[in-house]
């Protein structure tokens, strides 16, 4: 549950540029491409969906102060455009339970319940912004794999604040299933 998770002792105002992987610094330099590629793709086969929340799926509706608080929080899975032959462009999953912690210079987010688990640290990076690095946490496994061990699992994205108490967790090209994942969080209680 601490910065081991990520493969990191996470000094004193760590960079994640230098934490990261460089394939993963290469699919957050290409966040673009694949909202790009991945939204046309769920809006065809979502349009109500997809129209019905417009500052979940609007890459350009970040507000200032990303910085998401520790506590509990719900939070639901959308992947978006169909990476391979299975799957579908649009799926959506149902609310499960997050948590954000304190970690010091770094902040963790943990995907508590449900079969595919981000679990990772939360970086600074600019207001609009935080930097999230982890791995992917499946099935009845009970502990992450350290980051950068097995890149299928290794996961790179970033939290915006979309509202006043929402935030989202895009990650762009993930290993699996689709071309784009978001996570919508907001808090528990």
């Amino acid at each position: 549950r601490d910065a081991i998770a990520t493969g990191t002792n996470a000094p004193s105002s760590v960079d994640w540029r230098r934490v990261a992987t460089t394939a993963d610094r290469e699919r957050l330099r290409t966040w673009r491409q694949a909202w790009d590629a991945a939204l046309p793709k769920a809006r065809t086969a979502d349009p109500q969906a997809i129209a019905a929340d417009g500052a979940l799926f609007d890459p350009d509706r970040a507000r200032a102060n990303a910085a998401i608080p520790p506590g509990a929080y719900r939070c639901r899975t959308y992947k978006l455009g169909r990476a391979g032959i299975a799957g579908r462009d649009f799926t959506a999953y149902p609310w499960f339970e997050c948590r954000i912690d304190d970690e010091g210079d770094v902040r963790s987010l943990y995907k508590r319940t449900g079969s595919q688990r981000p679990t990772g640290l939360l970086f600074r990076d600019t207001e609009a912004r935080m930097i999230f690095l982890g791995t992917l946490v499946l099935g009845d496994e009970t502990s992450p794999l350290r980051y950068g061990i097995d890149t299928t699992r290794d996961m790179v994205g970033y939290v915006e604040r979309i509202g006043d108490k929402r935030w989202r967790l895009v990650l762009p090209s993930p290993r699996f299933e689709s071309l784009l994942d978001v996570m919508e969080l907001v808090p528990a209680g």
